[in-house]
């Protein structure tokens, strides 16, 4: 009788180990699940947010070169100047979504900001299909190359400039677009600066 219920309670306990395995398995997808569905969602609201703030910078240099010769681009020296009233472009300084925030700054020349990038560093899960407004990020493997800038390499190159030939039918160099910064040297250190002068991602000259 006692060999029977010690078979039994080994048994019993064979299975109460087992369901703990199947339990603990269960319990470590899910949690694999809920991060990668959580990083997606903070991905989209990264795209969200930097896109309207790439939408804002444009509409503050086309509003601010209005019936003025001004070579170049006008820049806003914080995101708060793109809220102000009485015609705002943005309707509020948002908050870097990954880091919770402030956003690394683009600076140009002149010390505006032309745009802006997550301080987290890290690959984004997504890597294709980005909407119209940020198609150059495809195949970018850092969120640190993630620049929400203005001029906006994804909308300069839909419209390429063509050069007349030169001599001999082959293709004049193409003058610099008015507008685009020299491109500053990029800083040699890893790490990610309290506001950072780095250098915009430039449309290919076609």
């Amino acid at each position: 009788m006692s060999l029977h219920a010690g078979g039994e309670r080994g048994i019993t306990y064979l299975f109460l180990m087992f369901a703990i395995v199947l339990i603990g398995i269960v319990t470590t997808m899910g949690a694999q699940q809920w991060k990668m569905m959580m990083q997606r969602e903070l991905e989209a609201d990264l795209l969200t947010k930097g896109i309207e703030i790439q939408n804002a910078l444009a509409l503050y240099s086309t509003a601010m070169k209005a019936g003025r010769v001004i070579q170049g681009e006008v820049y806003p020296q914080s995101l708060m100047d793109l809220t102000r009233l009485p015609k705002p472009y943005l309707r509020k300084v948002y908050l870097d979504p990954l880091t919770r925030g402030t956003w690394d700054y683009i600076r140009s020349p002149s010390g505006g900001i032309m745009g802006v990038r997550t301080r987290r560093k890290g690959e984004p899960m997504k890597k294709h299909e980005f909407p119209l407004a940020v198609r150059h990020f495809d195949g970018m493997k850092s969120y640190r190359d993630w620049i929400f800038q203005h001029p906006n390499p994804s909308t300069v190159s839909l419209f390429p400039s063509t050069a007349p030939p030169g001599p001999g039918g082959s293709p004049q160099q193409s003058a610099p677009s008015p507008g685009v910064p020299e491109p500053f040297t990029t800083p040699s250190d890893d790490t990610a600066p309290e506001d950072s002068t780095f250098s915009p991602i430039l449309p290919a000259t076609q």
